[in-house]
């Protein structure tokens, strides 16, 4: 497959983005093609890891960890061996649920999720903050999620 989409697969990855369970005979009627096609499409898509996952989403709050903070830090410098450390140690805690580097003054970016403020204090004083390399962390508490989808507006290639 080619990493041109066209106007079939992203109406297939668009009804698969709201329910990745829909039967296949369901998916065939809504994006009006057969069975075989979608389904010879949809491997397709996977085979070239632009479906990369069928997963199940979570409510955070009432699985427990209610409380989004996005963490930015900084590093006391580029060496050859504090950002790829750095990169090592985030993989491997839970709470981290994304990390982004960036172009700017932040080199990090970290999307954590805990059960409560207490938790995030406890892990940016025993985890966090003790990774070597790290200068500075300014952590923001999100309040409230004004849009929060996993959801891309995926459309055909022109």
């Amino acid at each position: 497959m080619t990493d041109k989409i066209d106007d079939l697969d992203a109406r297939i990855l668009n009804f698969l983005q709201n329910d990745a369970r829909i039967p296949l005979v369901d998916l065939a009627d809504k994006v009006a093609s057969s069975r075989s096609a979608v389904w010879r499409r949809i491997q397709k898509l996977e085979e070239a890891g632009i479906i990369k996952n069928h997963t199940v989403l979570l409510d955070a709050k009432k699985a427990g960890l209610g409380v989004l903070v996005f963490a930015q830090v900084k590093m006391h410098a580029h060496s050859r061996d504090s950002l790829p450390n750095f990169i090592e140690k985030v993989r491997n805690f839970p709470e981290v649920i994304e990390c982004h580097t960036l172009m700017g003054d932040i080199d990090f970016i970290l999307k954590v999720r805990v059960e409560s403020v207490e938790a995030y204090e406890e892990f940016f004083w025993n985890q966090l903050s003790q990774i070597e390399g790290v200068r500075e962390i300014n952590s923001s508490i999100a309040l409230t999620a004004v849009k929060d989808t996993t959801i891309l507006n995926v459309k055909a290639a022109s």
